[in-house]
């Protein structure tokens, strides 16, 4: 029961979209209704400007952040729990109940989870956007690359729970972005 309970909890904190509640409350206007249509924090960016992109990140990282550290450090939760209250987390970013299934794309949902799970991961995604980017001058390409090398990393370091995750979740952003060139 009590996993149960994490994980619904996991999924709520998910649907506190950033991008949405900041156009309602800052700008008096639905995000999904301009720039993209999207709820997250690349559209914030691009229709409210750099402070909206900026505070979507803060807000969405630490709606990802906080239900899986107090999990992870202060419960001591086991990784397979860990793992689908992080899908959990992702899932209600992208399908919030409250804004009819339609939320963000889950970048920042996907990297905060690395920061709490697998932060050397991290270095390893900066490190290949910064190379791809010589090559690539789609962002969102050239992101999605990078994000790749997060499963691919688990493996090379014997975390083979968590690359299962991670490749999940991948699967998941990729599949929300596949409008996107």
């Amino acid at each position: 029961m009590l996993t149960f309970v994490f994980i619904v909890v996991s999924y709520l904190c998910g649907c506190l979209n950033g991008a949405y509640y900041l156009g309602t409350v800052v700008a008096n206007q639905d995000i999904r209704e301009l720039g993209s249509s999207n709820a997250g924090a690349r559209n914030a960016g691009r229709v409210f400007g750099r402070s909206a992109f900026i505070y979507t990140v803060i807000i969405d990282a630490l709606k990802t952040i906080i239900p899986l550290a107090i999990a992870a450090y202060l419960i001591n939760v086991t990784g397979v729990l860990l793992g689908c209250m992080a899908l959990a987390v992702l899932i209600g970013h992208i399908w919030p109940v409250q804004l009819q299934f339609r939320g963000g794309k889950g970048v920042v949902v996907y990297l905060a989870v690395a920061l709490v799970l697998a932060p050397l991961t991290l270095v390893v995604v900066g490190l290949t956007l910064l190379i791809v980017l010589q090559f690539k001058r789609s962002f969102t390409i050239a992101g999605l690359i990078a994000l790749a090398t997060i499963p691919i990393t688990l493996i090379i370091l014997s975390e083979p729970i968590f690359a299962g995750l991670f490749l999940l979740m991948l699967v998941i952003v990729i599949f929300v972005h596949r409008k996107e060139g």
